[in-house]
C-alpha cells in the first residue's frame, strides 16, 4: 500500500441530505474530507500533473455528489465519493472520506456527527 497522500480537506457545501422531512426542505451544511492514497514519488521528481491526481477534480466531483442528489444517510454520500475517486485515475490506491454534519438535529448537546469510510482499489 502506498504511504503517499493527497488530502483535501474543510470542503464545505450545503446540501439536503438527511432522514428527517426538515433536513430535505431547509438542508444544512456538510464539511467533507477526502484523503487519497498514492505513490506521489514520481510527481515529486517529475513536477509533472500527468503524474498525480489533481485536487481540483477531486473537489470538482466531491462537490458533484455533495450538492446532487439529496440522500438519506451520510454514509450513501460518503461511499459515492470513495467510488468517484477511484474512478478518477488508477493512482488512487486508497481513499478515506470523511463526511461531517455540524448541525445534527437531535435534542442534546454535540459538535457533530460524521462518519469515516476507507475503500481501496481492488
Amino acid at each position: 500500500m502506498p504511504r503517499d497522500e493527497i488530502r483535501v480537506t474543510g470542503m464545505t457545501f450545503f446540501a439536503y441530505h438527511g432522514v428527517k422531512p426538515e433536513e430535505k426542505r431547509l438542508g444544512q451544511r456538510f464539511v467533507v474530507d477526502v484523503v487519497v492514497g498514492t505513490d506521489l514519488r514520481a510527481a515529486g521528481e517529475s513536477d509533472d500533473l500527468t503524474k498525480t491526481l489533481d485536487y481540483g477534480r477531486i473537489y470538482a466531483v466531491t462537490r458533484e455528489i455533495v450538492e446532487g442528489e439529496s440522500l438519506d444517510l451520510i454514509e450513501a454520500v460518503a461511499e459515492r465519493v470513495c467510488a468517484a475517486i477511484l474512478a478518477l485515475s488508477p493512482l488512487a490506491a486508497e481513499v478515506a472520506t470523511t463526511v461531517h454534519k455540524p448541525a445534527v438535529p437531535i435534542p442534546g448537546t454535540l459538535d457533530e456527527a460524521s462518519v469515516r469510510l476507507v475503500r481501496r482499489r481492488e
